[in-house]
């Protein structure tokens, strides 16, 4: 008798568990009884009624699964504790049709667990930005940075000339990019604010000059509205505020009208400040749980939620650390049910880690990150090289769907 193989297998959605199960010559039919049971998930619920946490954890044990509490939630001796579930998608279903009828509020969390398990198959979603179509999940869509700036970071002025500027976009166009990111003032560490007119005379030019020339759609990168508005007239279709429309109260209404699709992201702190000394209890979560905020508030505003996008905010009140375990764990991200935008090209932690690199050397940095991103779940990635991050794109995107590829 020869020795049998034997080894982990990696299943990430119903599709490898069903792939999975046609490898071994299973019964087809089966594939809806055991294909749920094949993909375990690790769920974290963040202050839970102690008693609806107790109810909760009981009902994950009737099914065979796991539920982890604080050592109080026992005695009662808290009100509330956080709650972290274990179980396949059949056992959460079995326990989602109990909570629907159990008290001290669990039937509110049916929604948003279902929410998060469904995040688990690929997002496929189709985003109307003016005479555009964004295609989530067809491939990682590439959006071009054009900083139209005296003090980027990465740029350093080069492209303050509309001139330059214009000839720059179009060259990140025929190389490849899916979306134009235009911003007119710097947002790195440090940087000083500039008022919404020199903002609009830098930025406005441009977009007049390339909207309606270019075949992918234009995204205003500011968190001014009046600035929003202007380059929305001049044809932008997407608004990406770093501030999460926070900083400026009318820039929620002023996208609402306009109906165009916005960027969410997650920032501790204001640029001038943001890597004075950045902290967190628990980031993943809290940077989850500030994205969903926003999210509702733009729904609240009127925001179409299907043109709604957010991003975790690499750099912007980050250590490097924190940085690199967003990018690890960016599929937790993914649970909002939103396409991910990630922003790593270039930033001072590749620098950091790779010996003190200037801007232009961090390439193959970038490419890195860019890499790791995608395969944990971005859906677009925000690049100053675009040439090259679209070969990166493209070939992480044939290892992570390579049943696909055909070449």
């Amino acid at each position: 008798m020869t020795e049998s193989a034997v080894h982990i297998l990696t299943i990430r959605d119903q599709k490898d568990a069903k792939r999975e199960l046609d490898l071994i010559g299973a019964d087809p039919n089966s594939h809806t009884i055991m294909a749920p049971k094949m993909q375990h998930v690790v769920i974290k619920i963040k202050d839970l009624d102690v008693r609806a946490a107790n109810v909760l954890k009981q009902e994950m044990l009737s099914k065979g699964a796991e539920a982890a509490v604080a050592k109080w939630a026992s005695s009662f001796s808290e009100p509330t504790t956080d709650v972290i579930l274990m179980a396949t998608i059949k056992q959460y279903r079995l326990v989602l049709k109990k909570m629907k009828a159990q008290p001290f509020g669990l039937p509110k969390l049916v929604e948003p667990i279902t929410r998060v398990l469904a995040s688990f198959a690929p997002l496929k979603a189709q985003i109307a930005c003016g005479r555009h179509n964004l295609k989530i999940g067809k491939k990682t869509l590439v959006m071009g940075i054009l900083n139209v700036t005296a003090d980027s970071f990465s740029e350093q002025g080069s492209f303050l000339d509309p001139k330059l500027a214009i000839a720059h976009a179009k060259s990140m166009v025929a190389d490849g990019a899916d979306i134009l990111d235009i911003g007119g003032e710097s947002t790195r560490p440090g940087a000083r604010p500039v008022t919404a007119a020199q903002e609009m005379k830098r930025v406005i030019p441009v977009i007049e000059s390339l909207a309606g020339k270019i075949n992918i759609p234009i995204s205003i990168d500011t968190s001014k509205a009046k600035v929003a508005e202007a380059a929305i007239n001049a044809g932008a279709a997407i608004v990406n505020d770093v501030t999460a429309l926070t900083k400026d109260k009318k820039m929620a209404v002023t996208c609402a009208a306009a109906d165009v699709a916005v960027i969410l992201m997650h920032m501790q702190g204001q640029p001038q400040t943001m890597q004075d000394n950045p902290t967190y209890d628990d980031l993943l979560t809290e940077v989850i749980t500030y994205l969903g905020q926003r999210m509702a508030a733009a729904e609240k505003a009127g925001i179409d939620p299907a043109k709604i996008m957010v991003d975790p905010g690499i750099g912007f009140g980050k250590t490097v650390a924190h940085n690199l375990e967003i990018i690890k764990r960016l599929r937790e991200v993914k649970s909002l049910g939103l396409p991910v935008v990630i922003g790593t090209s270039r930033k001072s932690m590749i620098s950091k880690i790779l010996g003190g690199l200037e801007p232009l050397d961090r390439v193959e940095g970038t490419a890195a990150t860019v890499t790791a991103a995608i395969l944990n779940g971005a859906d677009i990635v925000r690049v100053h090289d675009v040439k090259e991050m679209v070969r990166v794109a493209k070939m992480a995107d044939a290892i992570v769907s390579g049943d696909n590829f055909r070449g």
